[in-house]
């Protein structure tokens, strides 16, 4: 048969057994049969990988078979990545991260002239934020990521939106923990740094000893004769805040910054959420392209017609060029932050685009395989390891997927399943409740309302409803409940130790006997443990203590006094002997 004759089969990134043999016009029973011969063990239902099944097709010489894969928003994005002859200059994206309370929020509220570190939850900030000014004529497109640990999965994807990473360093507090997690984020995205050394004001500001925790982080100062521009400033007083945006614009022309603005429309997901009367506002980032109002957007399973464009302050917009920062109206359903997004023809090849990438979605997260290991960890946990529920509602799926992933990293040592019934974004609702109830079910809710009648439901259904508006206390609060369910483990503590130097009398159910406490104390109620050489070779109970023939509440180490000892067994206690104190009760475990 002609290659143009030929019969193509697509498939976004994976097919399953069954699929593969109807489209191919085999038997399942033959083609499962041929997978066994290439050593692969399949059922009807187990998908196939792409190159799995062009190694099948091709193992079996059928002809007039062609394979091809479907093209997702991704890989669409992927193949523009090369920019034409026609492309022009852009605006360099800045992310400004750092670690917590260093100043990143104050600098770009110095930067806008506007006021946002009063209004957020304990002063941190929660979600990417996009703005943009000018500077001498020319724009730049600021990010501000979230600083605290539970949100590294925001920074990271901050980072990779952008061009220019500005890492905030506070002189009077210097490389913290997030500083470093910042520079590798910045470092993974091949991303240009500049450091700024805040709070140059502040007593205590050293930025020597700064500029030195930089370096022995892998930032070479240029003053040092590395390849790294640092700047001293203060976000506040205004301090040093024009240099700053000349090293941006100076570094932005070095790169010489590009994208294409004569093809189809581009970029990415910043945030998403619902809003009453307005149902999807997704804030977007465009990369390429202009997107204009009236055009039909893909992003992941999501599609739209740009119902509204409006800019960071509000403004509206008939048209976005590369690099800029709007939020639109018209999803009919909340994309993914993170998501590419492209522009479509129209409405059906939005819809037939966006089920292709949910399939691929599908396909990717997708168990192919569960190795014998796993089975039987799963069996030796499956009576014993402890459940937790909780639905997760959040303002923004940002959020809701930073909670979530905060909670996955709880260590619980395997003794406590976490079980996401469900998420979702916006207040908790009637829905919710009818999920928890029953099931020891907890809704967190992120920076959301719960109605009073919703409230009023849940509390007449015992269904527990908590609300937080700063992410660490809500990550607390779910590391105490997973507490709760923990069981009791007996611990023992070693308080002494003590050297047998006689034994005075030996009868079958107690010993008396004489020696030296080494270490620690010795009192009545302790366990001990005889130690023969390096042979534990009983245990005993401590039924009362001697000092000069009289009882004492305790010996003490350095001091020589009488035991009296309480068998639960025959034991014969000698000369030279140890004993090795220690209590014994029953504690519940912490994570």
């Amino acid at each position: 048969m002609a290659e143009a004759e030929a019969k193509v089969i697509q498939i976004a990134g994976s097919i399953t057994v069954d699929e593969l043999s109807k489209a191919l016009g085999l038997s399942v029973t033959s083609l499962i049969g041929e997978l066994f011969k290439q050593g692969i063990v399949a059922t009807i239902n187990q998908r196939l990988d792409f190159d799995t099944a062009a190694l099948i097709i091709d193992e079996l010489n059928i002809k007039g078979v062609k394979l091809e894969k479907k093209n997702t928003t991704t890989q669409i994005s992927q193949q523009r990545r090369e920019l034409s002859e026609k492309a022009v200059a852009r605006p360099p994206v800045v992310a400004i991260m750092g670690h917590v309370d260093h100043g990143k929020t104050t600098l770009l509220d110095t930067l806008l002239h506007k006021k946002t570190v009063e209004g957020e939850a304990g002063g941190i900030t929660q979600h990417i934020s996009a703005y943009q000014l000018e500077h001498e004529g020319r724009k730049i497109t600021f990010l501000d990521t979230p600083g605290h640990e539970a949100f590294a999965a925001i920074r990271q994807h901050g980072a990779m939106l952008t061009d220019i990473v500005v890492i905030v360093v506070a002189a009077d507090d210097g490389v913290k923990p997030q500083t470093i997690e910042a520079i590798k984020f910045a470092q993974g995205a091949n991303a240009k740094i500049i450091v700024a050394i805040n709070k140059i004001d502040r007593e205590g500001a050293d930025i020597p000893r700064t500029m030195a925790d930089l370096a022995q982080n892998g930032l070479q100062p240029e003053e040092w004769g590395g390849d790294i521009t640092m700047v001293p400033i203060s976000a506040k007083r205004g301090d040093n805040l024009e240099k700053l945006l000349e090293m941006i614009l100076l570094t932005s022309d070095i790169e010489e910054l590009k994208a294409d603005v004569e093809i189809p429309s581009e970029g990415l997901v910043i945030e998403s959420h619902m809003e009453m009367g307005k149902g999807s506002v997704v804030n977007l980032l465009v990369t390429g392209g202009e997107l204009k109002t009236g055009e039909f957007i893909v992003a992941g399973s999501a599609y739209g017609k740009v119902r509204t464009m409006v800019d960071f302050k509000g403004r509206p917009k008939g048209k976005a060029t590369p690099s800029t920062p709007v939020t639109v109206t018209g999803f009919k359903e909340l994309p993914n932050f993170g998501d590419s997004f492209i522009e479509v023809a129209d409405e059906k090849t939005a819809r037939k685009m966006a089920l292709l990438n949910a399939q691929a979605a599908q396909d990717a997260n997708a168990s192919a395989n569960v190795t014998s290991t796993d089975l039987l960890r799963m069996m030796s946990r499956a009576d014993n390891a402890k459940v937790f529920n909780v639905i997760i509602k959040g303002d923004v799926l940002g959020s809701v997927t930073s909670v979530v992933d905060s909670l996955k990293l709880i260590d619980t040592k395997g003794e406590i399943t976490l079980n996401i019934v469900a998420t979702g974004v916006g207040d908790v609702t009637e829905n919710d409740v009818y999920m928890a109830e029953g099931g020891e079910t907890v809704i967190y809710g992120f920076n959301v309302g719960v109605p009073v009648n919703i409230a009023k439901m849940a509390a007449r259904d015992k269904v527990s409803i908590r609300t937080f508006k700063v992410i660490y206390e809500l990550l607390d609060d779910a590391k105490r409940e997973m507490e709760k369910l923990l069981p009791e483990e007996v611990v023992e503590t070693e308080v002494g130790e003590m050297k047998v130097l006689g034994v005075f009398r030996t009868e079958r159910t107690a010993i008396i006997a004489g020696g030296k406490i080494l270490t620690g104390n010795a009192k009545p109620g302790y366990l001990a443990k005889v130690v023969r050489g390096k042979d534990e070779i009983g245990e005993v109970e401590v039924e009362s203590v001697q000092l000069e023939k009289m009882d004492v509440k305790e010996l003490a180490a350095g001091e020589t006094g009488g035991i009296a000892l309480k068998l639960n067994k025959r034991l014969v206690v000698e000369i030279n002997d140890r004993l090795r104190f220690f209590t014994r009760e029953m504690k519940k475990k912490t994570l």
